[in-house]
């Protein structure tokens, strides 16, 4: 579990007073090997075409965050990789683990990197990062003390409109396969959420699908992977051919978001169809 210090608040300052631009990168599943492939999908090279499609289109960011699958290896090779794919972008960033991270690790490197707070102050917002990966498993749980940071965080600030950002799903989605490995104690998750009214949005990875849904007056926001793709309503493992992508987001100070997913279109793969998981 990341160490108590990285919970405490970080500011970030949007430029000239406009609307905070975000950027989300999830699931790069990043290897050692430099020629490391994921259902033929060669990811240092699709993590690549998704930074330089972002960086085109969006320069620099306010602040990018990393919500898990990070590598697929968990090492520390990896994670070096992806700091220096992402450094293009200039401006703070925040990394979370997901189920292939070995989080301790990751959040060792993130330091290095100035990318280990998990509570960050930009604009009019906050944006709460959460750790839900546990050791050796594919589902996701928020320890106690995640979800007293959460509580903590949001009690804190009940002034500001907070994104919640995690790496596992906590509600279930229509890719049938993919329910038992989302996040286990949603229920406890979203006592904590119903709680405070500030909460606008809960984003995560974890699925390699776009999402975009409400629950209430939460917006819920899934966001396609670096890599491959899962197949959205798919009952067994399944993945599609659709391009890697990200997800933006302008947190504006009236409270309200404008988000939108982009892919790298011109990124070519030759995807393993027949596998039957990875």
């Amino acid at each position: 579990m990341p160490a108590l210090e990285h919970r405490s608040p970080v500011t970030v300052s949007p430029a000239n007073g406009r609307a905070a631009r975000v950027l989300q990168i999830t699931d790069p599943h990043l290897m050692a090997d430099t020629d490391g492939t994921l259902l033929g999908v060669r990811t240092r090279e699709s993590l690549d075409a998704v930074v330089q499609c972002a960086r085109t289109r969006y320069g620099h960011p306010d602040l990018l965050l990393a919500t898990g699958d990070l590598a697929q290896d968990a090492s520390e090779t990896a994670y070096q990789e992806f700091a220096r794919q992402v450094s293009v972008f200039g401006c703070p960033e925040s990394w979370v683990a997901g189920n292939h991270d070995d989080s301790d690790l990751l959040t060792r490197v993130a330091e290095r990197h100035n990318a280990a707070g998990r509570h960050l102050l930009i604009g009019q917002w906050q944006v709460i990062m959460l750790d839900s990966s546990v050791k050796g498993q594919v589902h996701g749980y928020l320890e106690p003390e995640e979800l007293a940071f959460l509580e903590e965080a949001l009690a804190a600030y009940p002034g500001r409109p907070a994104l919640v950002s995690l790496h596992h799903h906590p509600i279930e989605i229509g890719t049938q396969w993919m329910n038992a490995i989302g996040l286990t104690n949603r229920d406890e998750f979203w006592r904590v959420i119903d709680r405070f009214d500030n909460v606008r949005a809960v984003l995560w990875g974890h699925i390699h699908q776009d999402l975009d849904l409400y629950r209430g007056d939460v917006r819920l926001l899934a966001t396609p992977s670096t890599c491959i793709q899962f197949e959205a309503g798919s009952t067994d493992f399944s993945v599609e051919r659709l391009a890697p992508g990200f997800r933006w987001l302008d947190l504006r100070s009236d409270g309200t978001i404008r988000t939108g997913v982009e892919r790298a279109t011109d990124f070519r793969y030759e995807l393993d169809t027949d596998s039957t998981g990875y």
